[in-house]
């Protein structure tokens, strides 16, 4: 989730373009032993099938035992943000929250944001990240790095900035795959509803090389008519998953209401197709189809949860409940075969966009938890089903 959600921001919140660079990072399996690389060859991905249930926690006011204990069930992963590099203390949560993993057949995903810019990252910064995860899944914690995400974005310094995203991605990506076999790399860009996001702070100016890479259909504007996925696309042998962060906000800009979500609405998001929230007509990239379909990706949805905010007129249960029944339902993972990931953003905090605090949480009132842990398919994978990859 963007820590400022933007006014253009029509549908999330948290391309053709450029053809993906191809110089050899070497192929993402080849220090994979066994039991870490699926017969399809992505690493991590579950074993038999499936999609691995995961937990966006907060970890200043929750734990994984608290979690645990209210849902019923201990997730296959949680997530976790720190920024790149990683400083002392940083690091010292990062290797804490490893630490309670460790011997759980749990994994991590780790959400590194490069807050200085993409300067910070050179091979020196890379291999000392690379490092640490390895050691990371020498105890036993099989590590997903989705890093710099939301690129797409105009809210982080390292958005709209595609070319050189791409190739700090790619620098990562390849330390990685050298030095940590149980480390997958995640591009998780955000849902591209309201593309390009003008208004904010990193937007692409116009005149600029990254507009101009960005300007995907040479129109000279950008504009939703661009592709907001591919000119970010570090390339096949750099990504192991894609991810995207799928929320539902409510259905009409600006947010603020609560309300329950139209049918079908996570697919039609998933695929491009959904016009609900302001009625437009051009359609977002299928997000599906193109990375799991076309370059045969495991997918990834990084983060997702239902709007609420206390206080204001709307049914909690029937809006978070109209959100997982679509996001969870067993039809879901039989349309989307590929789709081998869901994290659910268990927070409940301020949210700038509607200048209130939001309930994103599912597990904070009994009866919702209750309800929430009933519905959870039997496609989804638990703790113990992650290798550890030693």
């Amino acid at each position: 989730m963007a820590l400022v959600c933007l006014a253009a921001l029509l549908g999330a919140c948290g391309g053709s373009g450029s053809p993906p660079r191809t110089e050899a990072v070497g192929p993402s399996t080849t220090a994979a032993p066994s039991g870490c690389t699926s017969p399809a060859g992505a690493r991590l991905a579950p074993a038999g099938g499936g999609a691995y249930f995961g937990v966006n926690l907060d970890w200043d006011h929750d734990s994984t035992a608290g979690l645990s204990g209210r849902l019923g069930h201990s997730p296959a992963l949680y997530v976790a943000f720190a920024p790149f590099p990683l400083d002392q203390t940083a690091g010292g949560f990062v290797d804490g929250i490893v630490s309670g993993l460790a011997g759980q057949h749990q994994a991590l995903m780790l959400t590194l944001e490069p807050n200085g810019g993409l300067d910070a990252v050179t091979d020196e910064s890379a291999a000392d990240l690379a490092g640490r995860l390895a050691g990371y899944n020498r105890q036993g914690v099989p590590v997903f790095l989705r890093f710099a995400h939301e690129m797409n974005g105009s809210w982080y310094p390292w958005g709209q900035s595609p070319e050189r995203y791409v190739a700090a991605f790619r620098t990562v990506a390849a330390a990685v795959h050298r030095a940590a076999p149980a480390t997958a790399t995640v591009w998780a860009p955000s849902y591209g509803g309201g593309y390009p996001f003008a208004g904010g702070r990193y937007q692409a100016a116009a005149g600029t090389p990254a507009f101009a890479a960005l300007d995907t259909n040479h129109d000279g504007v950008l504009t939703m008519a661009d592709d907001a996925y591919a000119p970010y696309y570090p390339g096949d042998d750099a990504v192991d998953w894609v991810g995207m962060s799928l929320y539902h906000w409510g259905a009409h800009y600006p947010w603020g209401d609560n309300t329950v979500p139209e049918p079908g609405k996570f697919a039609a998001m998933l695929t491009g197709e959904y016009h609900g929230t302001v009625g437009d007509e051009t359609a977002v990239p299928d997000f599906y189809g193109t990375w799991a379909g076309d370059h045969h990706k495991p997918v990834a949805i990084t983060e997702t949860a239902a709007f609420f905010a206390p206080g204001r007129p709307g049914d909690e249960a029937a809006i978070k409940q109209g959100w997982w029944s679509q996001v969870f339902d067993a039809s879901t993972f039989t349309r989307f075969p590929k789709l081998a990931m869901v994290n659910w953003f268990e927070w409940d905090k301020y949210e700038a966009e509607v200048k209130a605090p939001v309930s994103w949480a599912v597990t904070r009132r009994p009866e919702l938890a209750t309800a929430f842990a009933a519905a959870l398919p039997a496609q989804l994978r638990w703790a113990g089903a992650v290798p550890d990859c030693k």
